[in-house]
């Protein structure tokens, strides 16, 4: 790790293929308000003129620094900054997102205030590529939630772009992962896992821009089977760090959702990832949930994989609506979910 250097702020961007919006990130970080800044652009093995524009933004912006890797995902690239981040704090920004220019500013003043705190967070504003921007915060961005959990356990409730975090904090998380997909997730869950303290800023920070361009999230993939298996157990293991309760109603959420996946990963043919899922969600759900005997009664007569394809033809027929202990995630309420 490089030595830190007191009031810097480094803003690590992971890229792959995005030079447009690339610059448009950059951009954003050199309109802050608060100095001095640091910007890395960690390439994550471009193929196209990010290649050669990471380089000439670094030539015409002394706070600029280019680092091309391998392409290995979004985890290693920002692992890759961070080991080369030599600020008090610490900003993530994806390379198709912005951040408005006092975000550094406020931020700061929030943590300075808060000592206790150790990472400061605001509203996130959602862009979508064809519409005007949002008018109120996305997810739950608006709300002055004091730590990560248990609010994680149901969903991802603000984006990489949203907090600002102080490098000690960024030094006890650890490195990023290699996971794929929601990689930010679990390194999220660490921090709570960590008892980190939130400090709010009631005001939007950064820009989410939703586009028709590749996300590293969309199309539907997601974690291969034995990847969620790892990733869920995780975030179990974190949030139980914090003492949350087994009869919370973010614990009871997170069993029907790994059950979901357990189902999932039987139809998809990995019969050992769903075993592993399904033990995890009835042992979260306290082994009492009816669907779950009477699947685990489907699976001795008919086996993993034929039991979950009925299952799931019943879920589809029936119009089977989510249960008492599915809640809501963030994101459907500003679409009246």
């Amino acid at each position: 790790m490089a030595e830190m250097i007191e009031n810097l702020v480094s803003t690590i961007i992971p890229v792959f293929n995005r030079p447009v919006m690339l610059r448009q990130a950059v951009d954003s970080v050199l309109a802050q308000s608060w100095r001095p800044i640091e910007i890395i652009i960690c390439d994550d093995g471009s193929t196209d003129e990010t290649v050669a524009l990471g380089p000439a933004l670094a030539r015409n912006h002394p706070e600029v620094r280019y680092l091309w890797n391998p392409n290995r995902g979004a985890g290693p690239a920002r692992e890759a900054g961070r080991q080369l981040a030599r600020g008090e704090f610490i900003q993530y920004l994806d390379s198709d997102d912005t951040l408005w220019p006092d975000k550094f500013s406020r931020q700061i003043e929030a943590l300075r205030a808060h000592p206790e705190c150790g990472a400061a967070y605001g509203w996130i504003r959602l862009c979508p590529e064809d519409g005007p921007p949002g008018e109120r915060p996305h997810k739950w961005s608006g709300r002055a939630l004091p730590t990560l959990f248990p609010w994680l356990l149901a969903d991802r409730w603000w984006n990489t772009d949203t907090p600002l975090w102080r490098r000690t904090v960024c030094d006890a998380i650890g490195p990023w992962s290699d996971f794929r997909y929601s990689q930010d997730w679990e390194y999220d869950a660490r921090a709570g896992g960590l008892g980190v303290r939130l400090a709010h800023t009631p005001e939007f920070v950064c820009d989410q821009r939703h586009h028709a361009a590749d996300r590293q999230t969309g199309h539907g993939r997601w974690l291969t089977p034995p990847e969620r298996v790892r990733f869920f157990s995780l975030l179990l293991q974190h949030a139980c760090t914090t003492g949350l309760g087994a009869d919370a109603p973010e614990i009871k959420h997170f069993s029907r959702w790994v059950f979901a996946h357990a189902r999932q990963c039987a139809e998809l043919g990995d019969e050992s990832a769903a075993i592993d899922l399904f033990a995890l969600a009835r042992r979260t759900a306290g082994g009492t949930a009816a669907d779950m005997q009477s699947f685990a009664l489907l699976v001795r007569l008919l086996g993993w994989r034929r039991a979950a394809s009925l299952a799931e033809t019943v879920h589809h027929w029936t119009k089977a609506g989510p249960g008492r202990f599915t809640r809501k995630q963030s994101w459907m309420e500003e679409h009246g979910q």
